[in-house]
């Protein structure tokens, strides 16, 4: 669609012209009329991960931002989540830890790829080397308050059937018929993204191979018998598992018979029976909390970013859920994402700074998706996965090979391309002690921030967006670091007029 071109897209049909006269709250107005006001600056859709903390990032910039949820209720599924260390990381930049580490659990960085045993790596890059277990919808609870908070807008039970745009605008049709305008949309409404359809991006990949249930339940047999049990089974398959959680209940996964609609939840009896297949009883299973299915279809968007409208979260990529990297993809999506539409909103954006969203997120989900293919492989147990996987496990005895497989699935390996320069550039930094606390305190309000060793640097010109910290006690191996407000490191020097152009390729124009 080009932007260029006024239309609307509806599940019901192809593009057709928004009806005139149509007189719903936040409709466009007949030709020939100046607009109304818009409802937003920037419409999302989808309150999962993703859209509630692109909604704060925005809102951190003063951006107006609604959020629209097709759910009515939050989610009864109590998915325990992982969030690795470059999650932990933005969710401490942004003030939000203290709250996670009351609901979540603590474990250490290790064991993530394929589920092969592996020590966490001495020293990792970071000050938070664990893995942070919480039930996915507290996660999704604190950071929709954090998002509201912050004077974000949510909207539950609407549902997105159709879109248009323009050159200066994006209208949103509703289920109910009613219209709403903003100048961007973003979608963050999952794999199944109505937005993408929509928009007509192509979302190339592999269909679903294999498909697993999970859930969690009550059983029959006492944790006596479970034990001796699952000690007699061996490695019967790396997919079934049946593990405590909490008082009376147990957590279970266990592979299904075929590939089927993800969106039909199973049964209590077709779990069962899949217990007694794999494990040869079902454990007296009963009165299920939660049933799902997922498979191992693995897609990337062609495009994630169409005019005026974005893809970020399931919407841009999908995984098999191996090495528990979904999530906090689509988190690390909205962090990138957010300060860079909000310049554009604001005003001072550099004319390339929206587009490096795709530039530099799509590599990161390409390279997610190629490592749980990997994974996915190392699962089987036929002879040729399982030759590989023991000569994998051989190889991560080497710390050098366990560390970079650690640090590409936790993400604190990412390094965006910002051209030569240090290996520092173009990574995050981790949160270094400075002479008011910790580095991540400073970044709460999503602004760049110039981190000076040398004391004789500046951001005249640019003090409405970025902050400056004359520190040369920082615990910091260069003489200065310019950081984007995601955390990485876009500039490093001692260069006045160099670091000058860099404060106008990220942050735009001087103010005079």
């Amino acid at each position: 669609m080009h932007p260029s071109q006024f239309t609307t897209t509806t599940s019901a049909g192809p593009a057709a012209p928004l009806p005139v006269g149509d007189t719903a709250p936040g409709s466009p107005p007949p030709a020939g009329t100046d607009r109304p006001p818009r409802d937003a600056d920037v419409i999302i859709a989808g309150c999962g991960p993703t859209g509630a903390m692109l909604a704060a990032e925005l809102r951190l910039h003063d951006v107006r931002v609604l959020v629209l949820e097709r759910d009515t209720e939050p989610s009864s599924m109590v998915r325990i989540v992982g969030l690795h260390v470059r999650s932990v990381e933005l969710m401490a930049m942004r003030g939000l830890l203290t709250r996670l580490h009351e609901r979540g659990r603590r474990r250490p960085a290790a064991g993530f790829f394929a589920a092969i045993a592996a020590p966490a790596p001495a020293d990792l890059d970071t000050a938070h080397p664990y893995l942070l277990g919480i039930p996915q919808p507290v996660v999704v609870q604190l950071l929709e308050e954090h998002a509201i908070d912050l004077g974000a807008q949510i909207r539950h039970g609407a549902t997105v059937v159709g879109l248009g745009q323009d050159a200066e605008e994006v209208t949103v049709t509703l289920a109910d018929g009613h219209h709403l305008r903003a100048r961007y949309l973003v979608g963050c409404d999952g794999g199944r993204s109505t937005v993408r359809k929509l928009l007509g991006v192509g979302f190339p990949g592999e269909p679903a191979r294999t498909e697993t249930l999970m859930g969690e339940l009550a059983v029959g047999m006492s944790p006596q018998e479970i034990t001796a049990t699952l000690a007699g089974l061996g490695e019967v398959d790396r997919r079934f598992s049946l593990t405590p959680f909490g008082v009376g209940n147990w957590r279970v996964v266990v592979p299904a018979a075929g590939v089927t609609d993800r969106a039909v939840p199973p049964t209590i009896a077709e779990v069962r029976q899949r217990l007694r297949d794999v494990a040869g009883t079902d454990f007296g299973a009963h009165s299920p909390r939660w049933l799902s299915r997922f498979g191992d279809a693995t897609r990337l968007a062609d495009a994630y970013r169409v005019g005026r409208v974005l893809l970020a979260g399931d919407a841009a990529h999908i995984h098999p859920p191996i090495g528990g990297q979904g999530l906090n993809l689509g988190v690390q999506d909205a962090v990138n994402l957010g300060w860079k539409l909000a310049a554009q909103v604001r005003g001072w954006a550099p004319d390339p700074l929206l587009d490096t969203y795709q530039a530099e997120r799509r590599p990161v989900a390409a390279d997610v998706l190629d490592n749980t293919r990997a994974q996915t492989e190392l699962l089987s147990t036929g002879p040729g996965p399982e030759a590989v996987r023991r000569l994998l496990t051989e190889l991560m005895a080497f710390d050098a090979v366990n560390r970079h497989l650690i640090e590409k699935i936790t993400a604190i390996g990412v390094r965006y391309d910002f051209g030569a320069g240090p290996d520092l550039l173009g990574r995050r930094l981790r949160d270094i002690d400075v002479r008011s606390g910790r580095l991540y305190d400073l970044l709460r309000h999503g602004r760049g921030l110039l981190l000076d060793r040398t004391g004789r640097l500046g951001v005249a010109g640019w003090a409405d967006r970025v902050d400056h910290l004359p520190d040369p006690t920082a615990a910091l191996d260069a003489p200065a670091v310019l950081l984007r407000p995601d955390g990485h490191v876009a500039w490093i020097g001692d260069d006045q007029p160099d670091l000058d152009d860099q404060l106008s390729r990220w942050f735009g124009r001087p103010t005079t």
